[in-house]
């Protein structure tokens, strides 16, 4: 028997961090797949350069589109997005939280405020959009939210000690939000992307230690449409989690081997790591 399609025009897709990287990928799909879609993510211009790009992806003229330029480490603006998307496009189905940013660095040059941030936008940000879109999602006992964690919350990396430690957080929130949720109708779905040839991969690579270089340049870099095709999927046959690539795929089993064991292999890539 095959497993109802989640999408198409029956689908209000929420994307956060939609004007670029993953998110935009994901929102691409989503409206070439029938969806109806709304973005949020900070910068104005580009959600506006977004929505042309799924006007362009877009199948039919039934389907909508709309963005809200917000902070989402906001609650009250991220409140504001969702309550714009339902009132222009209806109570999300799919809640997709893509939005994201990283600070690499080593413990001792970090700042309280680089912890700070990127727990805003990463934890506080998922939970906020998620805390807002759900009592739709309850009231009509289905829907699906979509978490993006990373590879760095299988295992802490070195340089990723605020990175690692606000996708942890994502990657708590999840399992224990999973579990509520199930009885609820509502899907919870954990993704731990590799790294993703996005905006943000790119100011990673120009500031994150050259221990760290060696240690992510052992994997293989995804493309965004890549990953958002293996997200998609996910949704489609309800998975709780989705690892993208093979090369994730090994990391997270060798940890699951491994347990501690995985430190000192680590240590030796770490020992042997040489600024270039």
């Amino acid at each position: 028997m095959t497993t109802p399609s989640p999408f198409g025009p029956n689908c209000t897709a929420l994307v956060t961090g939609g004007s670029s990287g993953i998110g935009l990928a994901v929102a691409r799909q989503l409206a070439q797949k029938g969806c109806h879609v709304w973005l949020a993510a900070r910068r104005a211009e580009l959600l506006r350069s977004a929505l042309d790009e799924l006007e362009t992806s877009s199948v039919s003229k039934e389907q909508r589109f709309g963005c809200t330029p917000a902070d989402l480490s906001d609650p009250a603006q991220t409140e504001r997005a969702v309550a714009q998307a339902a009132e222009t496009l209806g109570a999300p189905t799919l809640l997709v939280n893509a939005a994201g940013i990283v600070e690499p660095g080593r413990f001792t040059e970090l700042s309280l405020d680089d912890f700070h941030r990127q727990m805003e936008v990463n934890f506080y940000a998922t939970l906020y959009t998620v805390k807002a879109a759900l009592p739709g999602m309850l009231e009509r006992r289905q829907g699906c939210i979509v978490n993006i964690a990373s590879m760095a919350s299988v295992v802490g990396l070195f340089g990723y000690s605020a990175y690692s430690a606000s996708k942890f957080a994502v990657r708590g929130f999840s399992e224990a939000l999973r579990s509520e949720l199930k009885p609820q109708g509502i899907h919870v779905m954990l993704v731990y992307p590799p790294d993703t040839d996005t905006p943000q991969l790119a100011y990673d690579n120009l500031h994150k230690p050259p221990e760290t270089k060696v240690i992510s340049g052992t994997a293989k870099v995804m493309s965004a449409e890549a990953v958002a095709s293996e997200i998609l999927r996910g949704i489609q046959h309800r998975r709780m989690t989705v690892i993208p690539g093979f090369d994730s795929k090994l990391l997270n089993r060798l940890v699951g081997l491994l347990g501690d064991g995985i430190f000192p292999i680590i240590d030796y890539l770490i020992a042997h790591a040489k600024p270039k």
